[in-house]
């Protein structure tokens, strides 16, 4: 940490353990999900899935779809919704 002014650390020490939190909840519901993948390997995952948000012309209501995910992405996705 190279940080000198004490906000600047509180502020860096904060997003440490936020990180950790969300590292260790993650690993958590995986677990008890039974869903075979690592924490790091769930980071990956989640970086290539991806979604479209778009309107017709006619149709005043936002869409969403999600492009095509493989079985270990699809199983991750359903632990989170």
């Amino acid at each position: 940490m190279c940080h000198y002014r004490r906000r600047r650390i509180e502020a860096h020490v904060l997003m440490a353990f936020v990180a950790s939190t969300i590292y260790k909840e993650r690993k958590r519901r995986l677990g008890e999900a039974g869903v075979p993948i690592t924490p790091q390997r769930a980071a990956e995952l989640s970086q290539t899935m991806h979604e479209m948000t778009f309107r017709l012309p006619d149709d005043p209501e936002h869409r969403r779809k999600l492009l095509q995910m493989d079985a270990e992405q699809q199983a991750f996705y359903d632990l989170l919704h």
